[in-house]
């Protein structure tokens, strides 16, 4: 294994002069941070109306009915679905000619997909995450079982692909189904906006009812639920149906709910 001069070497790193920032004492760092940090938080918040005016976008209906290959044989787009309200599909390229095939998908949709966090969170809201490639099953489930990947992967058998404008790029499709089992597409993102997907809450900020959470600009009547409370262990989600008390407590008034536990623990 090359050790980290090695590395440098190789790279042409420890020959360069680098310009750093300037060298100062806490206080004056501290002040620095506090500076940017202003503009961090007007970026969340810039972030957040951008998210609420995404779940304000007209939506599409789907009338072509698409078919994929899954574990299990034939499913259609509804099925992708599992039953929930939301849809996201990622087009990963994983398929002949792709640069890594047989052994590898794309290295830039394996990395994506190595930042997929535990989908039970994302379930939890209503959400499935799916992945979709031209690559039979048989390779599919391979390359899962190498790679560790869990998300639900399927095989595109139409043109879902050229459709949705993923056949030559990768991309996100966001979808919602109504209680009639229309589909319809809500948004999509694609290029370096899926740098961005992996996390939990980028997947329900792209998505048509969001966080689902009280603090939300959503349009009236969209489902929400207050911040923090349907937080919960990824394994634990349909083993309890509603927030634990002591969870509860602890979101509410940390200093309280210790002190609580606290005098449980002396009783």
């Amino acid at each position: 294994m090359a050790t980290s001069k090695q590395r440098d070497k190789e790279h042409g790193k420890g020959h360069l002069g680098m310009n750093t920032p300037p060298i100062v004492s806490p206080q004056e760092w501290e002040a620095a941070r506090q500076q940017l940090l202003v503009k961090e938080k007007a970026l969340t918040r810039a972030r957040d109306a951008l998210a609420a005016e995404r779940r304000r976008m007209p939506w599409m209906a789907v009338e072509k009915a698409y078919e994929f290959e899954g574990p299990q044989g034939k499913v259609s787009l509804l099925e992708l679905f599992e039953g929930r309200r939301q849809l996201i599909v990622y087009r990963a390229f994983f398929e002949p000619g792709v640069f890594g095939w047989p052994e590898y998908a794309c290295r830039g949709c394996s990395l994506g997909a190595d930042q997929v966090a535990h989908l039970a969170h994302l379930n939890a809201r209503d959400t499935t995450l799916a992945y979709a490639s031209r690559a039979p099953q048989k390779e599919i489930e391979r390359l899962k079982a190498r790679m560790g990947w869990k998300m639900p992967w399927y095989t595109i058998t139409g043109s879902f692909d050229t459709d949705f404008g993923v056949d030559e790029w990768h991309g996100h499709n966001v979808f919602i189904r109504d209680d009639h089992d229309k589909i319809f597409r809500t948004y999509f993102i694609n290029n370096r906006g899926d740098e961005a997907m992996g996390s939990t809450w980028n997947y329900l900020d792209m998505t048509p009812l969001g966080r689902q959470e009280t603090w939300e600009d959503s349009p009236e009547g969209y489902p929400q639920t207050p911040p923090y409370k349907w937080w919960n262990w990824h394994d634990n989600y349909d083993a309890e149906a509603s927030p634990d008390p002591k969870w509860i407590d602890i979101i509410t008034d940390p200093q309280e709910a210790a002190r609580k536990r606290e005098a449980e623990a002396k009783a």
